[in-house]
């Protein structure tokens, strides 16, 4: 997996990429779950870790700001 860095609006943005409003019960079920084949290339794996990760660090935000 790639090293996390902190999100930057602005260059997130730059990079075509999209905010994406979900509830907490979504942003923790897309975090803990995997639906990756048994038989999933590495680069669809790094995605779903990617994801996972994201979603994971949008509700430990949410939890600092509250």
């Amino acid at each position: 997996m790639t090293d996390a860095i902190p999100t930057n609006p602005q260059e997130e943005a730059a990079q075509g990429r999209i905010a994406l409003w979900l509830a907490a019960e979504d942003l923790g079920w897309l975090a803990r779950h995997c639906c990756c084949p048994e038989d999933a290339s590495p680069d669809e794996k790094d995605r779903c870790s990617r994801l996972r990760f994201r979603a994971s660090t949008a509700l430990y935000k949410r939890s600092q700001s509250h």
